[in-house]
């Protein structure tokens, strides 16, 4: 404990430590080779983009995968860790190339599953498929269709950087051409939790706001009834969805916009079928290089976080928020599946002398949620925010205003918001809310304590309940603010309606 303030996070197999996980066979019936078309027995198979459907490409029979029923379904009942075999550990030498003998003509035919499941026999033309599960990451539990076409992407690709073209830099400009736009599988981890939470902290409820002063020695302030707060409840968390690739992970990379990536998210994962390589005909693919051990911490924090604010719905009273001192989540249960999801990906090389920045505009292949980072033209976007500085000063001075000294900031306002919309640095996945979740049997206590009056910050010190535990530097400092001055709430409204068009 620091502070006044503990967590605690128990792992799923916390009654046994020695008990080894449940591994459910997510491949079981599969079979490498050829995948058949179920009328005519052609091999060409790919997705039909318009209906999720697998397609024969040569009598246009459409049939669907299966749905990957095996798992847990009743999250409420999981105990103990569970989890996919295409979610087990990576062997590290197993060998990315797979052989097989086409059992149409008998030639071998040669897979390299890094980066494809599927290769044609260069004799009789019919596709081979890997579909057993081998412990290179390649192979997952389950794959989301693609959901919308490359031309859809490309469309909501150049509307996103239209609105970004007045300060981008331009040689990205000259280049910029969405024809080399990818349709790629990333791979992730889907994390289902079965967890008993329990806060507690201290609440305060607004009761009056008052100003004392005139002019510039005019000063808010506030009074308020202050709480012990406790809840107790159970969890389902279901579909926790972490990137499975160590360099996507990075998204505080200085050499790729990565974040933007994980902005994308949600996707609607309750559509994704237990995996089929034709799904990725005429798309690339990205394969895990991370284990279940390496993404447990990210999971538990990100865990604790989604508990915290699934609690907020039942603490609306505390207009002035809450600061939980005590945040412990006992996981009862913790299901783990292997996934392959689709994302639309543009990507354009910046170099700058010795540095190179890959900037990514990716577009979610299933909600069309897009999101990028363009290249700045810094000397134009200096120039700009100088001249805004200087009519901010000029305002300064010919306008009556309380907070006329906000002018003053007008120009680094503007660079701020501008740097915001184009870079999307602080863009991410909103997993806290986003992700789906059941809260049942809940126990409150709220226990008065006293009245306070002449409070100076609009929030209670130390308020946490809509604070997350990975948040950058960035929003810490400008939360802070935020909670001392009004003036800094605008700037924040501001950068996020312009960060979200």
């Amino acid at each position: 404990m620091q502070n006044g303030y503990s967590e605690n996070i128990t792992p799923a197999n916390n009654n046994n430590q020695a008990d080894a996980p449940t591994i459910i066979q997510t491949d079981a019936g599969a079979k490498d080779g050829q995948n058949k078309c179920p009328k005519c027995g052609s091999t060409d198979i790919s997705l039909n983009v318009n209906n999720g459907k697998l397609r024969c490409n040569f009598c246009r029979y459409e049939f669907e995968s299966e749905k990957l029923d095996k798992m847990q379904q009743d999250l409420s009942q999981l105990q103990g860790q569970v989890m996919g075999s295409g979610a087990t550990d990576i062997v590290a030498d197993t060998k990315d190339i797979v052989a097989f003998k086409c059992s149409s003509c008998g030639a071998e035919v040669v897979i390299d599953t890094a980066s494809c499941a599927q290769a044609r026999c260069h004799w009789c033309r019919n596709t081979l498929s890997v579909n057993q599960q081998i412990p290179n990451g390649s192979i997952p539990d389950v794959v989301l269709p693609f959901g919308i076409s490359k031309d859809v992407a490309k469309n909501e690709i150049e509307k996103f950087v239209g609105k970004r073209k007045f300060f981008a830099h331009p040689k990205f400009r000259q280049e910029f051409t969405t024809e080399n736009i990818m349709g790629v599988y990333l791979p992730y981890m889907l994390v289902d939790s079965n967890a008993h939470v329990n806060l507690a902290g201290s609440g305060e409820h607004l009761t009056r706001t008052y100003y004392r002063g005139s002019g510039e020695n005019r000063r808010t302030y506030y009074d308020a009834d202050l709480y012990h707060v406790e809840r107790e409840f159970d969890l389902v968390i279901q579909g926790l969805t972490i990137e499975s690739s160590a360099d996507k992970l990075n998204n505080s990379s200085t050499d790729a916009t990565n974040n933007v990536i994980n902005a994308i998210m949600p996707f609607d994962l309750e559509n994704c079928v237990k995996f089929n390589a034709n799904y990725l005909k005429g798309y690339t693919s990205e394969k895990r290089d991370t284990n279940i051990d390496q993404l447990r911490p990210l999971v538990d924090k990100e865990s604790k976080d989604i508990a915290k604010f699934a609690a907020n719905d039942t603490i609306k009273e505390y207009d002035r928020g809450v600061a939980w001192s005590n945040e412990q989540l006992d996981v009862k249960g913790q299901q783990w599946k292997a996934a392959y999801l689709p994302v639309w990906l543009y990507s354009y090389l910046q170099a700058s002398g010795e540095k190179k920045v890959l900037h990514y505009v990716a577009v979610n292949a299933r909600t069309k949620k897009t999101m990028g980072s363009v290249p700045i033209h810094i000397p134009k976007l200096l120039g700009v925010s100088f001249l805004v500085e200087i009519l901010g000063i000029l305002a300064m001075l010919f306008i009556d205003f309380d907070y006329n000294w906000v002018f003053l900031l007008a120009g680094f306002i503007y660079f701020f918001a501008m740097f915001t919309r184009y870079r999307n640095s602080n863009a991410r996945h909103k997993y806290e809310t986003e992700t789906k979740t059941n809260l049942t049997n809940l126990r409150k206590i709220d226990k008065y304590i006293k009245t306070e009056t002449g409070l100076t910050n609009s929030k209670i010190s130390g308020a946490n309940n809509t604070s997350i535990s990975n948040q950058g530097l960035g929003n810490q400092l400008l939360n802070s603010l935020v909670d001392q001055n009004p003036v800094a709430s605008l700037v924040r409204d501001v950068s996020n309606q312009k960060t979200e068009k």
